[in-house]
């Protein structure tokens, strides 16, 4: 019968295993810092998304809140802006979108307050549509926030929200 030997583990070996341990652990060490230091910090986090209290907006009231270090306008819309934008045709829009893909419900329009022409602050309740007007280079938006007059390219900018209770909204 033939006999097969088993290799017996030497101090060799140990020190083999010691030693691709501890180099392991040191490139762990040393690249956790590396990986926290690209994670965005607690304050860049706590600015991802704010909440805000709807249930004291008035019907016709614009709101201005602050997400992203950018003005965010949220404004309780009545009956008849809805009506407004709904029933505009979508041939008389330069960049068409129908109402009913800028909202969640018909009443709360929210929208980032900046124009899409140069970044100028729009002014509510202006110009002929009774939406926005940038006053710097006259582009006028309607009660959706859909571009209607004026050099801006596209309608202002619908960030990411929820409706988290029937008083509270999230916005980011």
């Amino acid at each position: 019968m033939a006999e097969t030997a088993e290799a017996q583990p030497n101090r060799r070996d140990i020190l083999y295993v010691a030693t691709g341990a501890a180099a392991a652990a040191g490139m762990a060490g040393a690249v956790w810092p590396l990986i926290a230091q690209i994670s965005p910090d607690a304050s860049t986090l706590a600015l991802s998304s704010v909440e805000v209290d709807i249930s004291g907006i008035a019907e016709g009231q614009i709101v201005t809140v602050k997400w992203r270090g950018r003005p965010v306008f949220v404004r309780h819309r009545t009956r008849q802006e809805i009506e407004a934008a709904q029933n505009t045709p979508l041939s008389d829009l330069s960049d068409p979108q129908p109402d009913s893909a800028r909202v969640k419900k018909p009443e709360w329009l929210i929208v980032v307050g900046i124009c899409t022409h140069l970044g100028c602050i729009p002014i509510g309740y202006e110009g002929e549509y009774g939406g926005w007007l940038c006053p710097c280079h006259g582009s006028v938006f309607d009660t959706s926030g859909r571009i209607r007059a004026g050099p801006a390219p596209t309608n202002l900018e619908v960030p990411e929200y929820a409706f988290i209770s029937a008083t509270r909204v999230k916005i980011g």
